[in-house]
């Protein structure tokens, strides 16, 4: 992806993992990024929802930011940053920070939370920031965070607005309105599917790819799946799709990113599960019934991992073969 070409393909929004301190561990997220490109993802997506964004400091945010761009920079691959907020010239302010990095392709800039300004005032948001930003936007609708539903007008509207590439579409369904959006989209404005459980509908009906938390795992199936929709392979994509659904379910189980990272970590992927309150650890159900779908996807190792990614990267030994059990 280009400064102004709009995103495609499977995007990994990626987990801040915590080392036993408490502290990000910048190695395991290095590592972690490595893998999931070398795993055929099109992109990354720093502080986004799964990052915990909301619980990390200035510095921490511009460390993650950091190991990400340079991961992106050697192997050639776009990051999508998450910044803004509900407040239009705080939002100008943060997205000017991301001219630091001149790996990071597009900023993913939420709806304005709470203020619930109304299709106009979202519009007037956007081509400000739009306007300000130094790298293209993607608009986050998630209706379900944000209190502000916007329909298939208002997004095409969006759309045509300069310096705007793409929606993560996050609206919780499919519904009348996500066909009409699908059915004519603006040229140069990529509908990228946000909730992980729909991600084959959105592609089945014309989304271009999707920003996919439960991607962390069996990150080529996910890739498989974009691709074989592309080419029109029903036949592959409709039972691959349904046994995604049914992983992203789980990994979904509880408030993210908490099953992921127990999952993650129960692989030897990163140090520690940890989440930062308000967010509490994932159960050990939780882990165990995750741990069974992704069996389901990966019947041999159930966790990719590439081999830069194994326990001597991270100190500790995989117990993923146990959670299944």
């Amino acid at each position: 992806m280009t400064a102004h070409t709009p995103p495609r393909g499977i995007y990994a929004p990626l987990v801040t993992p915590f080392d036993a301190d408490g502290h990000v561990a910048a190695h395991a997220l290095e590592v972690l990024a490595h893998d999931i490109l070398a795993a055929g993802a099109a992109g990354l997506v720093a502080l986004g929802t799964t990052a915990e964004s909301a619980t990390l400091d200035r510095d921490e945010k511009d460390a993650v930011v950091e190991v990400c761009a340079r991961v992106c920079r050697q192997r050639s691959a776009p990051l999508v940053v998450g910044a803004g907020g509900n407040d239009t010239r705080a939002a100008a302010a943060d997205l000017q920070r991301l001219a630091r990095w001149p790996e990071v392709t597009a900023a993913l800039v939420p709806v304005p939370t709470f203020t619930r300004p109304g299709p106009a005032g979202v519009v007037a948001h956007f081509t400000r920031l739009a306007a300000h930003s130094p790298v293209p936007l993607v608009v986050y609708h998630v209706p379900y965070r944000t209190a502000q539903r916007l329909d298939a007008a208002t997004l095409r509207t969006l759309g045509q607005v300069p310096g705007i590439i793409g929606v993560k579409y996050a609206t919780g369904g499919v519904r009348e309105e996500t066909v009409d959006l699908l059915a004519d989209t603006p040229p140069g404005f990529a509908v990228l599917a946000g909730d992980d459980v729909l991600l084959s509908p959105m592609l089945a009906l014309g989304a271009t790819g999707g920003i996919v938390a439960s991607a962390h795992l069996a990150t080529g199936r996910f890739v498989d799946l974009a691709a074989a929709w592309q080419r029109g392979d029903h036949a592959t994509a409709r039972p691959l799709g349904h046994a995604l659904a049914r992983w992203s379910a789980a990994a979904f189980a509880e408030p993210n990113p908490g099953v992921i990272k127990a999952v993650l970590h129960a692989a030897g992927r990163i140090p520690t599960p940890a989440v930062r309150l308000p967010l509490l650890p994932a159960s050990r159900e939780a882990l165990e019934r995750a741990g069974r779908r992704l069996a389901d996807l990966q019947p041999d190792a159930t966790v990719e991992r590439p081999a830069r990614a194994g326990p001597s990267a991270l100190g500790g030994p995989s117990r993923i073969g146990h959670c299944n059990r």
